[in-house]
């Protein structure tokens, strides 16, 4: 009891000081229901629906397959990296070329710009890459084997003591 007490009061000195506060809080408590897509669209209409609250016309618009993963009504978008994106194209977000009010991917994560994208063609062909590698890497097992008998060590000459055949040192007292 005493600590509901002490809630309240907390509230009411936050209220008082800055009333927008405790109104933004019990505004916005459970939000995270408006961002949950909704059930998969069985009908033309629902299709239209969603569409609509996605920002996409009804040709565009192809949800994921109901196969229980929970993608819902959300949309199928094209697996496309955002590196492939024009960087010189005017974005609200442009560190995320990304305008407001885009619909994102359901896996953004991935496709994002600090991932692997495959937006780019290559250079040369995968055969020649693979030429390059297998080359260099024979290379070095030929150079390895072919100086196998070679040993390499750190040229040093014997130690050299004062007098030959005597004992340098002695550990007697003088």
């Amino acid at each position: 009891m005493a600590a509901l007490i002490k809630g309240i009061k907390f509230a009411a000195q936050i209220s008082n000081r800055n009333p927008a506060i405790l109104y933004t809080s019990v505004r916005n408590h459970g939000w995270n229901k408006d961002f949950k897509p909704g059930k998969f669209p069985e009908s033309e209409k629902d299709r239209e629906m969603a569409a609509k609250k996605y920002g996409l016309t009804t040709a565009e618009y192809q949800p994921y397959p109901d196969d229980g993963l929970g993608y819902g009504d959300y949309p199928k978008l094209p697996d496309v990296p955002v590196e492939a994106r024009d960087p010189y194209y005017p974005y609200d977000f442009p560190e995320l070329k990304r305008n407001l009010h885009d619909t994102l991917h359901a896996e953004t994560d991935f496709w994002s710009e600090d991932r692997f994208g495959s937006a780019e063609p290559l250079r040369y062909e995968m055969k020649t890459y693979w030429l390059a590698f297998l080359g260099v890497m024979t290379g070095c097992f030929a150079v390895y084997y072919w100086l196998e008998n070679y040993k390499m060590f750190r040229p040093v000459l014997a130690k050299q003591y004062p007098y030959e055949g005597k004992p340098h040192y002695t550990f007697e007292k003088k």
